[in-house]
């Protein structure tokens, strides 16, 4: 099926829109900018985010100087104007990942990815892609997301993660969403100021955000929901009992993990022994940048994917 258009979440000077219409009956609304005929590079966002924060990154890899990538970045299912089941088990990590093989087939059928690009939860998702499907990339992106098996780790056995990852048993309740849209978002800023606005948030910024926001949070927290990879508490031991074999763990295609070190969410044990799982790592980290990277140092971001892309 062919793309169709969809509204703009913001008018962007050569960012286009469109909705790509999969074949097992999800819509992702999608940005992207470059030439269509050049080499794919996709962008996969986190919680609470939306494609939009790949926009910088989008038109700096479309121009020819830098590659003259074809940049695409799909708002998740659950995202945007994305479409948006209901059920917390759409949102298990086989139907995340069909979605995005099916989005690979329409934007680059006839080659692989140049690279998948992900960030936070989009990261769990591009870390799995990679496992399953490493056919479908050439090189694989992934900014302050923990690999399964390390975040597996830790969740089990480090209180410095278990203490940082707490928030996740508060977005897991039923109510999370209402309570993260009440009073203007007021919970929910403070995942994006801590302790204070950082100089990206503008207010042209916040209002993006907001508007994201507005359209629903449930979505958004059916993603920890639906997954097992959270800390233990007295209702819940499922981290104590949880077995991933290695076969769902081992990423075989070349890797760029850029970290933040000022990340309080993920901390920097995350990273003991990634190179366990991913044989062809390439590691860099950011003592000045936190879990927003891709906002507090995009010229970094940048130059660091340049390299790595051309390599």
């Amino acid at each position: 099926m062919q793309p169709s258009p969809t509204p703009s979440l913001k008018a962007n000077p050569g960012i286009e829109t469109f909705r790509a219409v999969l074949p097992h009956g999800i819509e992702l609304s999608c940005r992207a900018s470059g030439p269509k005929e050049g080499p794919v590079l996709l962008f996969l966002h986190g919680f609470p985010e939306a494609a939009f924060v790949w926009d910088e990154l989008l038109l700096h890899f479309a121009k020819a100087e830098n590659g003259g990538y074809r940049c695409v970045a799909p708002n998740l299912r659950g995202y945007e104007h994305s479409s948006r089941p209901a059920e917390v088990g759409a949102y298990r990590a086989k139907f995340l990942c069909q979605d995005i093989y099916a989005l690979m087939e329409q934007i680059s059928p006839k080659r692989p990815l140049a690279a998948l690009v992900a960030h936070d939860w989009g990261g769990a998702v591009a870390w799995s892609v990679a496992n399953q499907r490493p056919e479908l990339m050439q090189r694989l992106v992934i900014v302050n997301s923990p690999h399964p098996g390390t975040f597996w780790r830790e969740l089990k056995n480090s209180p410095e993660q278990q203490a940082a990852s707490a928030y996740m048993n508060f977005l897991v309740r039923p109510d999370s969403a209402q309570l993260l849209a009440e009073d203007h978002f007021k919970r929910l800023w403070p995942f994006l100021m801590n302790p204070e606005r950082p100089t990206w948030l503008t207010d042209e910024v916040m209002a993006q955000y907001e508007h994201v926001w507005s359209l629903g949070l449930e979505a958004g927290c059916h993603y920890y929901r639906a997954s097992p990879l959270r800390p233990e508490t007295a209702d819940d031991k499922t981290i104590v009992t949880l077995e991933l074999p290695r076969s769902m763990l081992t990423i075989s295609v070349p890797t760029l993990v850029l970290w933040g070190l000022k990340d309080i969410a993920l901390r920097p044990g995350l990273l003991d022994g990634l190179e366990d799982y991913v044989p062809q790592l390439t590691l860099r980290t950011n003592a000045n940048a936190s879990h927003w990277m891709v906002h507090e140092e995009p010229a970094w971001v940048a130059q660091q994917m340049g390299a790595f892309l051309n390599q």
